[in-house]
C-alpha cells in the first residue's frame, strides 16, 4: 500500500505546515510582532511534531489541527511574555481556520489518491511481456554410438530410471 503511505505523507506535510502557518498569522493580526529566533524554531519543531503526528495515525484530521494551533499559540506567546485567555472571536477565528484547514486537506488528500491512480493507470504495462529464451541454447537430441548389446553385456541394462521420478 505504499499509495495509502503517501497519501499519509501528504497529509502530515499539509497539517503540520497549516498549523505553523495558522499560528504564525493569528499571531501577526492579534498585533504580536515576529518572533524571535527561538520562539521560529520551537514553532517548526512544533509543526514538525504535529506533522509527523497527522501522517502516523487516523486521529481526526480537526483535533490534530486543533492541537497544532494550541501548541503552536503556546509557542509564540512564550517569545512575547505573557499567556492570554483566547476570548470568543480569536476562538471563532481558530475554529473557522480549523474547519478550512481540514477541508483543505481532504481535499489534498482526494487529488493525491486521483494524481496516483492516474500515474499508475499511464505506467501500467499493456501486455504482457512473451517469455524470452536463454541465449545460445539450442536443444540438441542426443544418439549414442554405443550398441545396446554392450549396455546389457555391462549389466547396466537399457532400463531409465522409474516413471514416478
Amino acid at each position: 500500500m505504499s499509495a495509502e503511505r503517501d497519501v499519509a505523507r501528504v497529509r502530515g506535510a499539509f497539517v503540520g505546515g497549516m498549523s505553523g502557518a495558522v499560528s504564525m498569522a493569528a499571531h501577526a493580526l492579534a498585533g504580536g510582532s515576529a518572533p524571535g529566533q527561538a520562539p521560529a524554531v520551537l514553532l517548526l519543531a512544533a509543526a514538525a511534531a504535529v506533522g509527523l503526528l497527522a501522517a502516523g495515525t487516523r486521529l481526526p484530521i480537526v483535533g490534530v489541527l486543533a492541537a497544532g494551533q494550541v501548541v503552536g499559540h503556546g509557542v509564540l506567546s512564550l517569545d512575547s511574555g505573557h499567556v492570554h485567555v483566547p476570548d470568543a472571536g480569536m476562538l471563532t477565528a481558530h475554529t473557522a481556520a480549523i474547519v478550512v484547514a481540514a477541508l483543505l486537506v481532504r481535499g489534498a488528500e482526494h487529488g493525491c489518491r486521483v494524481g496516483l491512480t492516474a500515474v499508475r493507470r499511464a505506467t501500467a504495462p499493456s501486455f504482457a511481456p512473451a517469455p524470452v529464451a536463454a541465449p545460445g541454447w539450442t536443444p540438441v537430441a542426443h544418439h549414442p554410438r554405443v550398441r545396446r548389446g554392450l549396455l546389457v553385456a555391462a549389466g547396466l541394462g537399457t532400463r531409465g530410471p522409474p516413471v514416478t521420478v
